[in-house]
């Protein structure tokens, strides 16, 4: 049977491909150490958990959610969200809950693009920044963000061509795969250049509270008249170590997200009712938590750092999200090194270039195992290394 062509395009996921490679490895009784996927080890806070339990015993929460999501959890949001960075949303039509960020970054293209019509991706950035503009038929343009600009974005290298074509621009910090991060003169110069162009911009700020040394990420929205044309994008998963949750909300503009809506009310059935009583406990609830874990990770961060800069590597420690990145090793590109880590170390670090061809040269590792596996896995890779 033959498939459509949108499939056929399609890349294998990377996340995906990993964990196929570590199910291969382990099967061959190899103790695979991943520092290739950044999910948190540590357990979703506890009151957290006790909210779910309470929820899911509830039978008005086993039927249907509401499409848009609860008005509760929308009010809270908009309430988290002005706490947060001093911008006020209507909570009915300027926010829009989501069932993961990914989820929503994926549909975003089915609701701005129409089949050949151009999105400005970071490169490197987020694989799903590509492939949901395959699965639309749409077209992708790399910004590409390079180590002598910080990683930062430079306009300059869109063509005017290019700019006139756009219909939205995607921009990611603290960044993932970079761990670059932005301050606001980088969003007030993307509002002036989405504006220059009529261009939909889109704030996917999944890392804004993990932050170090002092750094705040900023949103978008806290731009004069960002929200004409920019949504932002708020995932619990890292900060409330709630990945497997599934849940997330979209804030801004209120035509790009009512049009979000329509697409995801004609593919999705909402988020379960317990999950968002789950959500606004995080919201609202204690946020020591958070503390805890910026702690945690800024400790891996150094611990991290003390032991691959005694290596000669080129790393920089990252303010925000929980990734390092970091230049191969002369002699290897960035596909052969984590090749060669893999089968030689049995670890798992994911090559600079599957998140596009401004990553070569590089890899990233995450910083969410526990302290001694991370020590294990340097250990492994240094002996690989002779």
């Amino acid at each position: 049977m033959r498939q459509a062509q949108r499939i056929a395009a399609l890349p294998p996921y990377l996340f995906a491909e990993i964990d196929r490679k570590v199910a291969v490895k382990k099967a061959e009784g190899v103790d695979v150490i991943s520092l290739g996927i950044g999910d948190p080890v540590e357990p979703t806070p506890q009151h957290i958990i006790d909210k779910m339990l309470e929820q899911v015993k509830n039978p008005e929460n086993h039927r249907y959610p509401s499409y848009y999501g609860m008005p509760a959890f929308r009010k809270t949001a908009a309430k988290w969200f002005e706490g947060r960075f001093g911008v006020p949303l209507d909570p009915d039509e300027e926010i829009l809950p989501l069932i993961g960020s990914k989820e929503g970054l994926a549909h975003l293209y089915l609701a701005l693009t129409d089949p050949g019509d151009k999105a400005i991706i970071p490169d490197p950035g987020y694989p799903v920044y590509h492939t949901g503009a395959i699965l639309a038929n749409a077209e992708t343009i790399n910004l590409p963000l390079l180590e002598k600009n910080n990683f930062l974005p430079d306009y300059s290298l869109i063509s005017t061509e290019d700019a006139k074509a756009a219909k939205l621009l995607l921009l990611n910090y603290p960044n993932n795969p970079t761990s670059a991060i932005a301050g606001k003169n980088t969003w007030a110069e993307a509002v002036e250049f989405c504006k220059q162009y009529d261009i939909a911009l889109i704030s996917d700020s999944a890392y804004c509270d993990l932050t170090y040394d002092g750094y705040v990420a900023p949103s978008v929205l806290e731009t004069p008249g960002a929200k004409d044309i920019a949504i932002e994008l708020i995932s619990l998963s890292k900060t409330y170590n709630m990945t497997g949750w599934r849940i997330a909300f979209a804030a801004g503009n209120k035509e790009i997200l009512e049009a979000l809506g329509r697409v995801k009310t004609n593919i999705d059935s909402g988020i379960f009712n317990a999950i968002q009583y789950a959500g606004m406990e995080a919201l609202e609830g204690p946020q020591d938590c958070v503390q805890e874990m910026i702690d945690i990770y800024s400790g891996r961060r150094d611990r991290m750092l003390a032991r691959l800069e005694g290596l000669g590597w080129d790393v920089k420690a990252c303010k925000g999200s929980v990734f390092l990145w970091m230049k191969v090793p002369d002699g290897y590109t960035s596909a052969s090194f984590a090749e060669f880590v893999l089968e030689e170390a049995g670890v798992i670090v994911s090559p600079g270039s599957a998140y596009g061809p401004s990553g070569e040269g590089f890899i990233r590792m995450t910083m969410t195992l526990q302290d001694d596996r991370i020590d294990e896995a340097i250990d492994c890779i240094v002996e690989a290394l002779g």
